[in-house]
């Protein structure tokens, strides 16, 4: 089973969630998370302690702070990951403390303190198995420095495309990479 991961202020309903649903259909779960940090671990441990329970191969797919998220769950659980312009420092790159639009269904939420301070506990000193990692970058990227995540992950499975953006334009060309990946 293949858990997507969403970014910041997204959902499981969102654009690039789609194409993945579109194209693993049941093998793949889509959970809208919490904005709260510990409240998105929590219910992510939740779902890949019960599929592991259940002697279930578990693969992980996030995307900007999602990536952040299967970086450490990745290491946690010994499982493979692919990661799309992920964040390596969140507790950096949030540090707008106050309140934000969720970009799926515009609510409001207030980031605070205590959440980057969270992020910021998670941040992992290395990596255990970088061959668990496919790292997907464009280095146009308008949120994250490439760079970070290219130097953080380097020895993983590494693309590194000219242009696109944050959201990773046409990600769907790396699905039977993808595929392959968690195959292997």
């Amino acid at each position: 089973m293949i858990i997507y991961i969403h970014g910041f202020a997204s959902s499981g309903f969102g654009s690039k969630a789609k194409l993945f649903k579109e194209k693993f259909e049941e093998d793949i779960l889509l959970p809208s998370l919490s904005y709260i940090p510990s409240l998105a671990l929590n219910t992510l441990e939740q779902i890949i302690e019960m599929l592991l329970a259940r002697n279930e191969k578990v693969n992980l797919v996030g995307s900007s702070l999602g990536g952040f998220y299967c970086i450490y769950l990745s290491n946690k659980y010994k499982i493979k990951a692919v990661l799309i312009n992920p964040a390596i420092y969140p507790s950096k790159t949030l540090e707008k403390i106050g309140m934000q639009t969720n970009y799926y269904d515009n609510s409001s939420f207030e980031v605070k303190k205590e959440h980057l301070n969270f992020l910021k506990s998670m941040e992992q000193d290395n990596i255990k198995s970088k061959k668990d990692f496919l790292v997907l970058l464009q280095k146009e990227d308008e949120v994250l420095n490439y760079k970070e995540a290219e130097l953080f992950l380097k020895g993983s499975a590494l693309h590194i495309e000219e242009g696109g953006n944050h959201s990773f334009e046409n990600i769907q060309r790396y699905f039977k990479t993808i595929s392959d990946f968690f195959k292997a």
